[in-house]
């Protein structure tokens, strides 16, 4: 079962690290890929690069606007895909993301855990 994990953020908190502790951040979340990269369940892993467009309908119109998110302090920042035999995995995966520790109460982010749908659609 494939799993999306959509990693969100905080720019306060992340600008606000000393470089040496974002570096040493950036180097476990690489190891923490490689691993997952190494034992087949990574399917992809991307950073997004700017704040998201949220496009609804309003009356008979589609209109675009920033967020979704524009009154928080959070955002996604980034997202992967696993592939692997369970939700307890998957569960597992989330709970060791290295940059978790910077979320403890700090609105600094967390993770979310979305189970994706098959190509059969039957799994609604």
């Amino acid at each position: 079962m494939k799993y999306l994990m959509l990693i969100y953020g905080n720019e306060e908190i992340w600008n606000s690290l000393p470089a040496g502790d974002l570096t040493t951040l950036i180097g476990e979340v690489d190891a923490f890929n490689e691993a997952l990269r190494a034992s087949g369940e990574l399917v992809e892993s991307q950073g997004l690069v700017s704040r998201a467009r949220s496009v609804r309908m309003v009356g008979d119109a589609p209109v675009v606007t920033d967020g979704p998110y524009l009154e928080a302090k959070e955002y996604v920042g980034s997202y992967f895909v696993v592939d692997v035999d369970s939700e307890e995995r998957a569960l597992e995966i989330a709970r060791s993301y290295p940059a978790l520790r910077f979320g403890s109460g700090r609105s600094g982010g967390g993770l979310e855990v979305w189970p994706l749908m098959t190509g059969t659609g039957g799994d609604l």
